[in-house]
């Protein structure tokens, strides 16, 4: 399921008293659409690694009170009768089996002997899946049936999405606009990096504002594997459009279109990632016109995630009428 979908589906399910178990493989934003659900709910996060308890963490401790033994319950678990958010049980089943079932009256009765969860708390789980190379323990059957279970893929226009928001760097969403399938990649038997979403995010923030990686090559290489790394390297290196992108503002009209097809998403995603520059947003629409109506496409569909206004512009109205059905998705 793709994370737009999940945040659906979690919205939802969180509008009953049933926990979630959210599953995906490593570095592909589990935890971050759960927080950007809560935050949606209003709901503020209480973050708990179970694979940092003893079984009786949650329980708590006793103390003496008028000659009984009172449980004490931890202070991560909330207390105020009223409040509200969602308690987030992030790598679940990398925590002990004993952990795990330590758990089972609070998924399923919402409470943990004396103490019982605030009525305005909702509960969501992540973990990995076993065939991924994690760490994990199977999840017992008991705790299992106590949740409803979402799976989560990694999937490029999601993504994209969040990173033209996010301001990835240009370099990287070209590049995986060329190549999607590099979004996500299995994990090189030897090596210890691997692409991901996460990985991604990191690439981005190691190229700041460099336009030449070259001297980047083994950082890349650690952060996702060398395989991709080197595939990603020639792209930077075929895709040099930085000065087109410079002379596209002093004269849209007599640039060169690149025909490349590594050249041409280069160029798109530099485009996207400075429109918030006027004299930008002005030469993306006198651009228009004279792309390969898919790269067309894709400079609009990009550029109003992080510039709605740009429909306004008088060339992109134009570019449109004229593409309707393409920019619909219909032949």
């Amino acid at each position: 399921m793709k994370p737009t979908r999940v945040a659906e589906v979690l919205a939802q399910v969180l509008r009953t008293r049933w926990p979630v178990f959210l599953w995906g493989p490593p570095g592909i934003g589990k935890s971050s659409v759960v927080r950007s659900v809560a935050a949606g709910l209003e709901l503020p996060v209480t973050d708990i690694r179970a694979s940092l308890l003893d079984p009786t963490d949650l329980r708590g401790i006793p103390s003496v009170a008028e000659g009984r033994a009172v449980w004490c319950p931890p202070s991560f678990l909330p207390h105020e009768l009223h409040s509200k958010g969602l308690l987030f049980f992030d790598e679940l089943n990398a925590a002990p089996p004993m952990v795990q079932a330590s758990l089972y009256q609070l998924m399923l009765d919402r409470r943990i002997g004396e103490y019982v969860l605030p009525p305005g708390w909702q509960i969501v789980a992540a973990g990995n899946r076993e065939g991924d190379g994690s760490v994990t323990f199977r999840m017992p059957t008991a705790l299992a049936n106590r949740f409803v279970h979402v799976e989560m893929e990694a999937e490029f226009e999601d993504w994209q999405a969040w990173a033209i928001r996010r301001e990835v760097h240009p370099l990287v969403t070209g590049f995986l606009g060329f190549r999607p399938a590099l979004l996500m990649a299995e994990k090189v038997p030897g090596e210890h990096a691997f692409a991901t979403p996460r990985t991604w995010e990191m690439v981005s923030d190691v190229l700041g504002d460099l336009e030449d990686v070259a001297p980047l090559k083994d950082v890349l290489a650690g952060i996702v594997g060398s395989g991709v790394a080197a595939e990603f390297l020639a792209f930077a290196a075929d895709s040099e459009v930085a000065q087109t992108v410079a002379d596209a503002v002093r004269d849209p009209d007599r640039i060169v279109i690149p025909e490349k097809l590594s050249q041409l998403y280069a160029l798109v995603s530099h485009l996207v990632a400075r429109m918030g520059k006027a004299e930008i947003r002005r030469a993306a629409g006198m651009l228009l016109p004279r792309l390969p109506p898919e790269f067309g496409v894709m400079l609009v569909r990009a550029a109003l995630i992080r510039q709605p206004g740009f429909l306004m512009d008088k060339p992109v109205q134009a570019f449109c009428r004229k593409h309707g059905k393409l920019l619909s998705g219909k032949s």
